[in-house]
């Protein structure tokens, strides 16, 4: 099958989630632009007749056909689980340098920015790494492939930060992510999008504290 991705074309965002799956398994796709759809918000893919939204949703459709998920539905739903952690973890990234409101540029809430990202620094972020230092899964899959684009980005957008966290584990599977043939492929191709300042994850040194 032919899958299209329908995500925002400039920026990784959360539909790179979905192209770090489909790079990894060789898997025939293309970008598209968003337009209207019963979907909240992209990113959304196109399967055959089917219209998927929401990253972990779409990860949850293609895991099993790509050979990126467990077949029992028990190992399914739990790493359905992470997947949906890695989303709240997201979301608290995004609200790192918007934190009162999306709509608002960030030189608007810069103050807030900076409070937040202190506790963020010093409470939640731990707190995630540890969580999934310790619980991300043995066997290969798309929340490795997540985690992978989680470290990626933190370090991107935190690397004073990030250098004083201790996640052995996550480091190595960060490092066995990019060595995977298709995915050091595609990091090195066009299609993989530089981080940049209107992504989720992005780089202003005031923010980088710990």
């Amino acid at each position: 099958m032919r899958y299209e991705l329908f995500y925002w074309p400039g920026i990784q965002g959360r539909g790179e989630f979905v192209r770090l799956a489909l790079e990894a398994a060789g898997a025939a796709y293309r970008n598209r632009v968003p337009g209207k759809s019963a979907a909240f918000a992209p990113p959304y893919l196109k399967a055959g007749r089917l219209v998927i939204p929401q990253t972990a949703n779409i990860l949850l459709y293609l895991g099993p056909r790509l050979g990126l998920a467990p077949k029992s539905d028990a190992a399914r739903l739990e790493l359905h689980a992470q997947q949906l952690t890695i989303a709240d973890w997201l979301a608290e990234v995004h609200d790192l340098h918007h934190p009162i409101a999306a709509s608002l540029y960030y030189e608007d809430q810069k103050r807030e920015a900076r409070r937040r990202s202190a506790v963020f620094l010093k409470e939640r972020l731990p707190k995630f790494l540890r969580y999934f230092e310790r619980a991300a899964p043995r066997a290969f899959s798309y929340v490795h492939l997540s985690l992978f684009q989680m470290i990626e980005g933190l370090q991107y957008a935190l690397p004073r930060s990030m250098k004083k966290q201790r996640y052995p584990r996550l480091r190595r599977i960060h490092a066995a992510v990019a060595a995977r043939p298709r995915i050091a492929a595609y990091l090195a191709s066009g299609r993989r999008v530089p981080f940049n300042q209107q992504g989720i994850f992005r780089h202003y040194p005031e923010l980088d504290t710990l």
